[in-house]
Order: C-alpha cells, then sequence, then structure tokens
C-alpha cells in the first residue's frame, strides 16, 4: 500500500490545485496580456492569419482558442482599420473583439483559460515522473506538494499568457534532452529534436535551450573523456553533429506550424507589416534577412517565426516601466529578480532550500580542496540530471539579471519545478543518512512536516487572490504592493471584483445596518456619514486587460490621473495599485515622466482594498 500511496496523493493534490484555480479564474477580469493573446489566437485558428502578436509564438494561443470554435456566437470584427490596415494593432483590435463587437467577453475568457489548466497537469505530471525516476516515489510527492501549492503556479496557470507554458516547455525539453545524453539511441534523439521544436512554438525565451544544451554537451563529452584518458575531440564532434540534428528535427517541426498561421495572410500585407516592423531593429543584417525571407514564398513560415524573435530581443533591452522599491524606469534594476524571488515564494521554500544547501555543503566538508577538480568532473557525469538542473539554472538566471525586462517574477517561473525537484532530492539523501539514528530522523520528519504545512497554509490563505501572494517577509499579500508591482500583484485581475464590491457596499447601505453588513476589509470611517449613501458613480484608473464601461456601465466616471485632487474631490475614486505606486514613486536617473500624479493621495486612506490590487477611496 505504502508504494501506492505516493501516486494517489499526488493525484488528489493536482486535483486540488486545479479545483482552486478554476474556483479563482471564474471571479477575475482579464489580465493585461489576455487582451492581445486570445484575440490573437482566435484569429489564428479562424483567419489562419498571425498578423498579431508576432512577438509570441502561436502555440499556446491555438491552445486557448479551441474551444472558442465550439462557440457560434462570436463575431469576429474583420472590418476593424486595427485589424485590416494597421500593423499588429493587438491591442486596439483585441479590446475591440472582447469588449465592443457583441462578444460574451467573460464566456471567452473563461473558456480560453480552461486549456492553459493542462498545462499545468502536464507540468506536474512530468515533475512527478522525473522525480521518481531519480529519488523514488515519496520524494516525488514532496516535489508535487511543493509545484501544487505554489502560489505562483496557481496563479499564472490559469491565465492566457507564456509563463507556465514556458515553464513547461523548458522542463520537458530538458528532460528528454537530459535522457538522450544519458542514453543516446534513435528513440530519444527524436523525442529531444520533437520537444525542442514545441519549445520553440511556446515563448521566443526558450531560444536560450540551443547554448544551455550546447553548454550541456561539452560538460558531459569533457567528462566522458576525462573518464576514457582520451578522445575529447572525436566525441566532441560525434555529440555535437547530433545536437546538430536535436535542433534541425526541432525547427523542421517550426516549419508546418508557421505555414499554417501564414496561408490566410496576404503575401503582400506580411512582407509590408514585416518591413515596418523590422525596420526598428538595431543590428540591420537580421533585418535585411527577416525581410529577404518573407519575400520567398517558401520561406514566409521562417520569416514570420524570426521576426518575432527578434521583436523579442528588442523588446528585452528595451524593458518595460516598472515600479519597484519605490522608483520607477524602463531600465531595469539588477537587483529586482532576487528581491522578486525572496518575497514572492512562501517563506517555507526558501527555509527548505537553505536546509538542502547546507547539506550539500556539509557532504563537501571532509576534503574539501583535495581532489575537488577530479570529483567535480566525476560527478558531471555520474550526476548528469543534477548538473543539468543547476547548469539551467545558473544560465537562466544570468540571462534574467541581464535583462532589462522586469516585469515580474513569473519571468523566472521555469526555474522553480528544478528547485522542487533539487530540494526533494536532497532530502531523501538526508533522511537516508539519519536512517539509523531514530532521535533525528523524527525530528527531521517534524520539521519537514511543519515546513511543508506551513508552505501549504501560506498558500490556502491567499486564496482566491493568488496572483497577489507575498510571503511572510514583507507581511503578506496586504504589503505587496508597497514593494513591487505589475504581474506581481496588478495586472487588472480584480475590476469584476471591484463591480462585486460596489454591489454589495449598495446592499449593505441600503440595510440600514453596514457596520454589521460590510465586512473587515471595508473602512466605514474613511466614509462621511453623509456620503453614506449606494454608490451611483464611481471614477476608476484602471490597469488591466477590461474595460470598465463593459462592467460598469454608465456607473463609470471619467478620471485621469492628471486631474489629480480637483478632479477626483467629492466623490468615489477606484486606483489600481500598479498606477497608484507608479504615480507616487521617485523616477530613476533618465526617466522623465511624471511619477507624482497621486502623491495627494497619501493625504487619504482607502475604504477598502479590492482583491490586494485596487484601492478605493472616498475623496473628501
Amino acid at each position: 500500500m505504502s508504494s501506492k500511496l505516493p501516486p494517489i496523493l499526488a493525484i488528489a493534490l493536482i486535483g486540488l490545485m486545479l479545483t482552486l484555480a478554476i474556483i479563482s479564474l471564474r471571479q477575475e477580469s482579464a489580465i493585461m496580456d489576455e487582451v492581445a493573446h486570445i484575440p490573437a489566437g482566435y484569429s489564428y485558428l479562424t483567419q489562419r492569419d498571425m498578423r498579431l502578436n508576432p512577438e509570441h509564438p502561436p502555440l499556446l494561443k491555438d491552445l486557448s482558442a479551441i474551444p472558442l470554435l465550439f462557440m457560434r456566437d462570436i463575431k469576429f470584427p474583420s472590418e476593424l482599420k486595427s485589424w485590416k490596415d494597421e500593423i499588429n494593432s493587438q491591442w486596439d483590435f483585441g479590446f475591440n473583439f472582447l469588449y465592443n463587437s457583441g462578444n460574451n467577453a467573460d464566456k471567452i475568457i473563461f473558456w480560453a483559460r480552461i486549456p492553459m489548466l493542462l498545462l499545468l497537469i502536464l507540468t506536474g505530471f512530468i515533475l512527478y515522473k522525473w522525480t521518481k525516476e531519480l529519488y523514488g516515489k515519496w520524494p516525488a510527492l514532496m516535489a508535487i506538494f511543493l509545484f501544487s501549492f505554489a502560489p505562483t503556479f496557481i496563479a499564472h496557470g490559469r491565465y492566457v499568457t507564456t509563463d507556465v507554458g514556458a515553464a513547461f516547455g523548458f522542463f520537458i525539453s530538458i528532460y528528454f534532452f537530459v535522457k538522450y545524453v544519458q542514453n543516446q539511441t534513435t528513440k530519444n534523439l527524436i523525442f529531444s529534436g520533437i520537444f525542442f521544436g514545441v519549445a520553440q512554438l511556446i515563448k521566443f525565451s526558450l531560444f536560450l535551450l540551443i547554448p544551455y544544451f550546447g553548454l550541456m554537451i561539452f560538460i558531459w563529452v569533457y567528462a566522458k573523456a576525462k573518464e576514457q584518458g582520451s578522445g575529447f575531440w572525436k566525441l566532441l564532434i560525434n555529440r555535437g553533429v547530433k545536437l546538430i540534428i536535436i535542433f534541425v528535427i526541432g525547427y523542421l517541426l517550426v516549419y508546418p506550424v508557421y505555414l499554417f498561421h501564414v496561408s490566410g495572410y496576404p503575401a503582400e500585407k506580411q512582407i509590408s507589416d514585416t518591413e515596418f516592423a523590422s525596420s526598428h531593429f538595431p543590428f540591420k543584417p537580421a533585418q535585411k534577412a527577416i525581410v529577404w525571407m518573407v519575400e520567398r514564398p517558401v520561406f514566409r513560415s521562417y520569416a514570420q517565426y524570426f521576426l518575432g524573435l527578434a521583436m523579442v530581443f528588442q523588446r528585452a533591452t528595451g524593458g518595460n516601466t516598472t515600479f519597484f522599491l519605490g522608483e520607477v524606469t524602463n531600465k531595469g534594476w539588477k537587483s529586482y529578480f532576487p528581491i522578486a524571488y525572496a518575497i514572492k515564494p512562501p517563506l517555507a521554500l526558501h527555509i527548505l532550500t537553505i536546509i538542502a544547501l547546507l547539506f550539500v555543503a556539509w557532504q563537501c566538508k571532509k576534503p574539501l580542496f583535495r581532489g575537488l577538480y577530479d570529483r567535480t568532473v566525476k560527478s558531471f557525469k555520474d550526476r548528469f540530471p543534477e548538473w543539468a538542473m543547476l547548469f539551467f539554472l545558473a544560465v537562466f538566471w544570468a540571462s534574467s539579471l541581464t535583462s532589462n525586462l522586469n516585469i515580474g517574477v513569473r519571468h523566472i517561473l521555469p526555474t522553480f519545478p528544478f528547485v522542487y525537484i533539487l530540494i526533494s532530492g536532497q532530502f531523501k539523501k538526508i533522511f537516508d543518512y539519519i536512517k539509523d539514528k531514530k532521535f533525528l530522523r523524527t525530528t527531521g520528519y517534524l520539521l519537514v512536516a511543519f515546513l511543508l504545512a506551513w508552505y501549504a497554509f501560506s498558500s490556502l490563505s491567499v486564496f482566491p487572490y493568488y496572483l497577489t501572494h507575498f510571503n511572510e517577509l514583507v507581511g503578506g499579500a496586504k504589503n505587496g504592493y508597497k514593494y513591487i508591482t505589475d504581474s506581481n500583484l496588478d495586472w487588472g485581475q480584480d475590476l469584476k471584483r471591484l463591480k462585486v464590491w460596489i454591489d454589495k457596499y449598495n446592499v449593505c447601505i441600503e440595510s440600514g445596518s453596514p457596520e454589521t453588513c460590510i465586512g473587515k476589509r471595508t473602512d466605514l470611517r474613511q466614509v462621511p456619514k453623509e456620503a453614506r449613501k449606494p454608490i451611483e458613480k464611481i471614477k476608476v484608473d484602471y490597469f488591466g486587460g477590461a474595460t470598465v464601461e463593459y462592467y460598469f456601465g454608465s456607473m463609470r466616471e471619467e478620471y485621469r490621473a492628471q486631474w489629480g485632487y480637483e478632479g477626483a474631490k467629492g466623490s468615489w475614486l477606484a486606483v489600481s495599485a500598479t498606477f497608484k505606486q507608479q504615480g507616487q514613486a521617485v523616477a530613476v536617473k533618465g526617466w522623465n515622466q511624471p511619477t507624482d500624479e497621486y502623491m495627494w493621495l497619501t493625504a487619504f486612506e482607502p475604504v477598502t482594498v479590492v482583491g490586494n490590487s485596487i484601492f478605493v477611496y472616498y475623496i473628501k
């Protein structure tokens, strides 16, 4: 029975994860990126035309659009200028498609999100399988536990974005690549090539697999040649040729997928769009090569792929406007991702990581430097999967730290599954070492049980606001906005919840006893007694993927941050945390846009904070 229990519990944990995700996603409005991704995916499958959102590969958007094909009442606004004439006008088209074309936006968003949950299941399946192969069923269950209660996975696994897809793509590609390196059969080579190709169809950041695979082949060949005493160059050439075959298989898979996506894209339109989009590229040889390809029918597929890849490289260097620790800029900070990682995942995970690292250090305690080089090289071959994970963490973190694109902890989500495996593996080694020491073993089990329970509690306590989870180092979700915003906290997911709060507030006010009805998260002291009446109008400065008009209708009043206090005086005001914090920040040197538009708001306390991301005030 004990051998059957871990997979049963693993399935139960994944089931719980999906349940929490589905319940919470029904409550949430579209986040920013879904406005581009969902309509683009629908256009790909119905129009076979990839003019929208070329900076992301099509596979995940295609998956999200499959359920929409069974919805007969969807209207495609092909008459819009943003579709017919403009170049990659994805935001204008997306907002119009969802909210201004007679479509049921909530229904479209809900069903488009369901296929994304399949990636959670698949990621969990591969995570359990690989951990079990390396360490056994109980460590695999521990890895699944860490995965199933991970707030970042639950949060982003519900959205039509590329982040969980990227984690899945990296993970499954590296899994099959490691299998090939360890057992170099034709079958493993083909599977490695196929999943490398799948990865390239998920997100362009997975292009990082090319140098990473090259590095790992070099390390394995070096360790193998060292063991044999010779043959380095011969082995390197042999394995290098096979690595090229993996890449060729992958890009042969990319071709027909992109061919479908440009088959309905008028050639002259694709050429003109490509020429305009690539004209901004600083590296002119790449721009000329892409234009050359798009002008030749046989290469139109690859022209569209490499256009998107080049656009991503350009955006990564250009950055994105971001609030971080009281500052705002688009140039990025070297400390951004380390601090985001420190304060977002549950603190218990960091403690488990520290214990695992201390045990690794203790294992090296004997002759630390004596024979270190030879022992390390030998371990490259003997423990290749673990080294592959560690090198991936190093390569991915190095890439992230050099990028100006500081948007959210979601960008380092691909590293999380490897952390879960490595932690689980080290704890197995710890318990193997103390198996004959009853007191230590019992103490160890109790400590791990406590930390895992704490980890789960940290995750469950933020339900259903998973995107806004912050750990105990900063006081939890209610304080997260003070440190970082954007997709770490506020991506527009709470607009529907704002409407629900207003409806509840109005009912409570009309009941005559609002103090006992309204709930703990609403502070009526911030509303003058003469203003305690149902909310009929509200000014909303909203950041996200919905439109205020769609949910609020005539209740919504126009407001812009530059209107300041005078424009909000005597009225209700709801402000997204992203705009609020950027409007109360200090500009980093070189940033010349306004950063003080909401400084006046510091004199007011919010009546409530909806979902930890929308601040609601009554401005006296």
